[in-house]
């Protein structure tokens, strides 16, 4: 697989266009086969070919619009990765100034990351949420904001709304780390909690995770988040489907029970 990492936009954001998949079925014309070649205007080289239900949408159109919004909102360029001769790009932003709000010494960065293809193998993707490194085997946990995927099809008219998701992606973004954190890092658990999060893990973790309450003494619900996660990271079997589905339940529960500790105002 041809991988080319690149440090601009610029660079992926190269034209491409649509031509149509025909054969001469006599001298008096040709036939459409009901696909499409899609073609780097740049370089002639052919990305895929598509049926014509796929819909283009050019990196340039999603880039052009995302990059400034982001960086207007504190976001980084953290790097632009080109696959398969540009059949395939991913973007990823980060917010470097905003994990100071989380916990000191603790660091979650934001990031947003765009993804999309011109051969099918995903469609535009655009994740977003607070990532950490764990551990130094490059374990990375994280705490999604939004994930939004959709086919490239001429009959998804969610792709012609793409402004409005990545301005909902960057607002999702900001509420986790202005509003959510804050509460897990500034309020203390009860001893409910403590039990709460260990109904959550399997019969057989029980032990793993009493071990972990007692050498890390959780006090707030941003220490009992970690607990959680670090007990999931180092000690689950990654391969299995419910260690992920708890991995991505976790932070939802722990921030509901601090939500229904604080008064109504």
């Amino acid at each position: 697989m041809a991988i080319n990492q690149i440090t601009t936009l610029k660079d992926t954001m190269f034209p491409v266009r649509e031509e149509p998949a025909v054969f001469q079925d006599d001298p008096s014309g040709y036939v459409n086969t009901g696909h499409k070649f899609i073609v780097r205007e740049d370089n002639g080289q052919v990305l895929s070919c598509m049926t014509d239900e796929y819909k283009l949408v050019p990196n340039k159109k999603v880039f052009d619009y995302a990059n400034p919004i982001i960086k207007k909102n504190g976001g980084v360029l953290k790097e632009a990765t080109v696959f398969g001769d540009g059949a395939r790009t991913t973007v990823k932003w980060h917010f470097s100034k905003v994990k100071d709000n989380v916990n000191k010494g603790d660091e979650m960065t934001p990031e947003i990351i765009i993804r999309n293809s011109y051969d099918g193998s995903l469609g535009l993707n655009i994740l977003a949420g607070a990532f950490r490194l764990v551990c130094s085997n490059g374990m990375v946990i994280g705490v999604v904001a939004q994930n939004y995927k959709n086919k490239h099809s001429v009959y998804n008219v969610s792709l012609d709304d793409i402004e409005s998701v990545i301005d909902e992606t960057i607002d999702k973004t900001k509420i986790i780390f202005e509003d959510e954190f804050p509460i897990l890092v500034e309020n203390n658990i009860k001893e409910k909690h403590i039990v709460n999060l260990i109904k959550m893990f399997p019969v057989q973790a029980n032990e793993i995770v009493t071990q972990r309450l007692i050498a890390d003494k959780p006090k707030t619900f941003w220490d009992l988040f970690n607990v959680g996660t670090n007990v999931l990271t180092h000690h689950m079997n990654r391969s299995s489907e419910a260690t992920h589905t708890l991995e991505n339940s976790i932070y939802k529960a722990v921030k509901g029970w601090a939500l229904k500790e604080i008064p109504s105002a």
